[in-house]
């Protein structure tokens, strides 16, 4: 079976010029088989993209990739509803709508559709009844370790998807962090999470790198690296791995490092070494799916 390689949906806040120019340059040049776009995080951002996101399609639609819209993964009014609404609606070759809500997921009963990895999904018993809601494919949530991934990859009714690279998404919340942090209401919140382009990083007491503030979002301070678990997950039967976009990290290369990697051309240890590399000062883990301590790395 062939392995897909996704490029997960930009989590944060660039300049509108910067997220389209990825998005050209993932059709352009990465070695990904699927690229998600939309909004995830913050839906007062959707619409300094939407000038720009029939360009962006078309672009990757012509360089034969799939297009996957992802939908919001907190949806708090009325407008966030229409907007997750009218992204259900859309039905065209090529395009396939992404579920980061449960409310997403009922909207696209009865039709094909992708599962994020923001819907809980840790059980047999709910990726079954996604599958039978017209989920195709499903991300798994970022907790899980290696023997979950292998029970669920059982005989699973859907593909799975396994996000490998990035900051880890953790949690959302209606509070915008970003905005507290500099002393501002959310809904005046003057778009400050603009300012860090991969998330706002945060300290403990003791001044230790702790996790990420992406506007409502948390995100974990290092970037997971699971370079050297993609020969077990390949061996579980789990062909989607997804990478998550940075804007400090040539993506090209990190997706270039992946396909090395899921080819057999590259082994892991020599890719861990080149993403390491590649990520400059960051710092990686891969305890989750060790069943360890999601912070670690070894």
């Amino acid at each position: 079976m062939n392995t897909t390689l996704v490029m997960g949906p930009v989590l944060f806040n660039w300049t509108p010029e910067d997220w389209r120019d990825f998005h050209f340059r993932m059709a352009d040049e990465a070695d990904v088989d699927v690229v998600c776009v939309g909004e995830v995080v913050c839906s007062k951002r959707a619409p300094f993209f939407e000038p720009y996101m029939a360009d962006v399609i078309e672009r990757l639609l012509a360089a034969d990739k799939q297009v996957i819209l992802s939908t919001l993964a907190l949806i708090m009014n009325k407008r966030e509803m229409k907007s997750v609404r009218d992204t259900a609606a859309i039905d065209e070759d090529n395009i396939i709508v992404e579920a980061n809500d449960v409310s997403a997921v009922a909207l696209l009963g009865g039709r094909p559709h992708a599962v994020g990895p923001f819907v809980n999904v840790y059980n047999e018993g709910t990726l079954a009844y996604l599958a039978r809601n017209g989920a195709r494919s499903v991300c798994l949530p970022v907790e899980l370790g290696m023997d979950a991934l292998g029970a669920l990859a059982k005989d699973s009714p859907a593909e799975l998807e396994v996000m490998v690279f990035g900051r880890l998404p953790l949690a959302i919340s209606a509070r915008c962090y970003h905005a507290r942090a500099h002393g501002l209401h959310k809904d005046g919140c003057q778009y400050v999470c603009i300012e860090d382009a991969d998330g706002m990083e945060v300290e403990t007491l003791d001044g230790e790198p702790f996790l990420a503030i992406n506007g409502v979002q948390t995100l974990s301070h290092a970037y997971t690296d699971l370079s050297a678990a993609v020969p077990d997950l390949l061996d579980l039967g789990i062909r989607r791995l997804r990478l998550s976009p940075h804007a400090s990290v040539d993506m090209v290369a990190v997706s270039e490092t992946y396909r090395a990697v899921i080819d057999g051309k590259t082994a892991p240890d020599e890719a861990s070494e080149r993403l390491s590399a590649l990520a400059g000062d960051a710092t990686f883990c891969n305890g989750y799916i060790n069943n360890q301590t999601g912070y670690t790395f070894s």
